[in-house]
């Protein structure tokens, strides 16, 4: 028979293991670092996958916005009439969100245009989208 006979390394009627035996498995110690690096891990994940989806919902809110601001203009376009002066409060629904359109028509230089802002904002909240258009007077 070739090689070392393996000695059990077991305890035995109150008496440690024999010397130079070797044990198997991980320590208790190894085992809860082992699960405090995977829970780091996966809290980090998580939060990384929260600011994803935050962002994600942030940029949609920012389209649909700047798809109002543009609605807002094209319709005044295709009004064809020359805008008043002053500001104007709106609801501008886009999807299943209600946006507050306020435009805001100031005169230019030229007495034949009429510069015209649009903020859109989510209710009461900070202004989402901004866009600038001029209007003429149409001959």
């Amino acid at each position: 028979m070739r090689g070392r006979l393996r000695v059990a390394c077991l305890w035995r009627d109150g008496q440690p293991p024999a010397v130079g035996c070797r044990q198997r498995g991980f320590s208790l110690i190894e085992v809860l670092v082992a699960l405090a690096i995977v829970g780091v891990a996966l809290a980090a994940s998580i939060r990384a996958l929260g600011a994803g989806i935050g962002g994600a919902q942030a940029l949609r809110e920012r389209s649909l916005a700047l798809q109002s601001a543009e609605n807002v203009l094209a319709d005044m376009r295709l009004q064809a009439v020359f805008p008043a002066l002053g500001r104007h409060r709106q609801p501008c629904p886009q999807a299943d969100l209600a946006f507050q359109c306020e435009h805001w028509v100031q005169t230019t230089p030229n007495v034949r245009f009429r510069r015209v802002t649009v903020q859109v904002r989510l209710g009461d909240g900070p202004v989402l989208s901004e866009l600038d258009g001029l209007m003429s007077r149409v001959p």
